[in-house]
């Protein structure tokens, strides 16, 4: 008997995409409205997906009608919703439940990272780490990073744009008296062989880490973040960048004020410009 050959995935027939009529209950009750949505396959299981909109409604029929997201929905049991007074509640609450529920289609944040920036030492960018100083409170350090590896690709991008020297930067050993091979090539302005002063070649480092700087936590303690949306209000609780929760009043939020796990860099990145802006209603508690 013939064994028929085994086909690549990329060529095997597409299940026709179908509408999911058993998710129709799902969205009855679904605000148009800020918040964050559950996709929840089988009990007992992972969550397969968690995601944030302005509106709520809006964004989950979005699902439903995709043809791309026919295996998702084949794979969907239900579907649960929190409704949050603005984006930033929606933000923050999606970053957490990422992490703390493990949804299986959430890979980006679901990821545990060991975070490591850049700090100046001697002139020259050395690796820190998250586990060893406060990243809130700790002066001039430079972007925000996963993993060593990915910290110091961004540092060679960025003396690749910059024309800065590895040499110079500690990012490659040279040879007494020898100039880098990317001064032969115009790549480095030549601080190695003596075409650029030391002084100027620091300057244009500061220069270029200047957009990775990371701020420093502007309070003295915890603030509650307020969103209103109409009769809504919730007062987002913050200390040194790191989401402690929501709550519905000024009481409550100083309630939740308890000194921080730690830096979160998911916090930083969707409270830095609101906070830094001063557009922000904040209470100091």
């Amino acid at each position: 008997m013939r064994i028929p050959a085994r086909r690549h995935p990329e060529f095997e027939p597409k299940q026709p995409y179908g509408y999911p009529t058993h998710l129709r209950e799902a969205i009855v009750d679904l605000p148009a409205a800020p918040g964050v949505y559950i996709f929840h396959g089988e009990e007992g299981r992972l969550p397969l997906y968690i995601g944030k909109s302005v509106n709520l409604r809006s964004r989950v029929l979005s699902h439903l009608r995709n043809p791309d997201e026919a295996h998702l929905l084949r794979q969907t049991h239900r579907i649960s919703h929190i409704r949050t007074a603005g984006e930033i509640g929606a933000l923050l609450l999606e970053a957490r439940l990422i992490k703390q529920l493990q949804p299986l289609l959430n890979q980006k944040l679901r990821r545990s990272r060991q975070l490591c920036s850049f700090r100046l030492h001697d002139g020259r960018p050395e690796v820190v780490y998250s586990r060893d100083i406060d990243f809130a409170t700790e002066p001039a350090l430079y972007g925000l990073f996963g993993s060593r590896h990915a910290a110091l690709e961004a540092m060679h991008g960025l003396a690749d744009r910059h024309r800065l020297c590895y040499g110079a930067l500690g990012l490659e050993r040279l040879a007494p008296g020898r100039a880098c091979f990317r001064a032969m090539l115009h790549q480095c302005a030549g601080v190695c062989r003596g075409e650029e002063s030391q002084e100027a070649h620091h300057r244009r480092l500061l220069s270029s880490l200047d957009a990775l700087r990371v701020a420093c936590w502007p309070y003295l303690g915890a603030i509650a973040l307020v969103e209103r949306d109409g009769k809504d209000c919730q007062f987002h609780v913050i200390r040194n960048w790191h989401y402690l929760g929501s709550v519905g009043s000024e009481a409550e939020a100083r309630q939740l004020d308890t000194v921080a796990a730690g830096f979160d860099a998911d916090g930083y990145k969707i409270l830095c410009k609101p906070l830094l802006s001063g557009r922000a209603e904040i209470v100091q508690l």
